[in-house]
């Protein structure tokens, strides 16, 4: 088969058409348009061409904004690709307007969007403050004025504030609150029982100091699921302070016991210093004597007689010890 100049041309024309339809194609979201413009969203090639320049895709865009319009909501391209630019959820926040739309809530695009940038999931927002979320808390635990512990496990029932959502406090500082709140409530209890009673008194107690101020709910209700006994604790307390005080007494005795000790070996140890100065002058005695031998201030009479008084002495001693021991074994008897 021969091809002539004239063929090879034309080959070449529909070559070129094609590559230049499939670049086209490619680059412009022709279907896309299609789609639009048959949505009755009004938006030009070019406008399409200038998200692809701008490295934004398109079908993230366009496609929210043919449901936002088929919703009957007032949104134009530049919101939605401006929010798409700074990192938004577009689709998102599309879906969270038309929620708001439909239950009739006061949502603007811009302060979904900033709801949506500020990290918050702006539909789940939305649905909440349509359909209010039960949070309970684990048990609380407090001490009633008689020092019996209570414990209470609460439900609260919080719609979203959508006015709140941005730099609003998170589920964890109510459940603190309310945990702080129904500490209170039970310490000032006068009694454990008041609080099995009527434990609707926490709730309403609680309930009406506005705990939910800063934060990004509005507490609609706070219900009281489960109420225990706990631990006697003021008789804990007495029980240990008790033992504390034995421990003290005990140490003070152990003291007195060990500086009377001290004391006795004190005085055993002055008894033998006594005793050892009287064998000392005893020692003196026979000198003594002696020197008034030498001196003639001492006969052997004199000295006899000495010897006479110490005999005696020592007789009338064991006498009276024998007397003694007879009388012990009577009494024994």
């Amino acid at each position: 088969m021969v091809f002539t100049s004239g063929t090879i041309a034309a080959l070449l024309g529909i070559a070129l058409i094609i590559i230049v339809l499939a670049v086209l194609f490619t680059f412009v979201p022709v279907m896309l348009w299609i789609s639009a413009i048959a949505s009755g969203v009004r938006v030009s090639i070019f406008t399409l061409i200038g998200m692809r320049l701008r490295r934004v895709a398109p079908s993230r865009v366009i496609n929210p904004l043919i449901k936002a319009s088929k919703a009957g909501l007032n949104v134009t391209t530049n919101q939605l690709e401006s929010h798409y630019l700074a990192g938004g959820n577009v689709d998102r926040v599309v879906n969270a307007l038309i929620a708001a739309h439909r239950a009739n809530i006061d949502l603007t695009f811009e302060r979904c969007a900033a709801i949506d940038l500020a990290g918050r999931d702006v539909l789940e927002a939305v649905q909440m403050s349509v359909n209010p979320k039960v949070i309970e808390t684990p048990f609380i635990a407090g001490v009633a004025l008689n020092g019996i512990e209570v414990k209470a496990k609460a439900r609260i029932t919080v719609r979203a504030n959508i006015e709140r959502l941005v730099g609003g406090a998170g589920e964890d500082t109510v459940i603190a609150r309310v945990g702080e709140g129904v500490i209170s409530t039970i310490g000032s209890s006068a009694s454990h029982t008041t609080v099995l009673e009527n434990p609707e008194r926490i709730s309403q107690t609680v309930l009406s100091k506005g705990l939910d101020a800063g934060t990004a709910f509005e507490i609609l209700s706070i219900d009281i699921a489960d109420v225990d006994i706990g631990k006697n604790i003021g008789a804990e307390l007495q029980t240990e302070q008790a033992e504390a005080d034995k421990k003290i007494a005990q140490a003070k005795a152990e003291e007195r016991r060990a500086m009377a000790i001290a004391q006795e070996q004190e005085m055993k140890a002055r008894v033998e210093e006594m005793k050892a100065k009287v064998v000392e002058s005893e020692a003196e005695v026979p000198l003594a004597m002696a020197h008034a031998f030498k001196a003639g201030n001492m006969g052997i009479m004199d000295y006899m007689n000495y010897q006479n008084l110490a005999s005696d002495t020592k007789m009338r001693e064991s006498i009276g010890d024998m007397n003694k021991d007879e009388t012990n074994q009577e009494d024994e008897k």
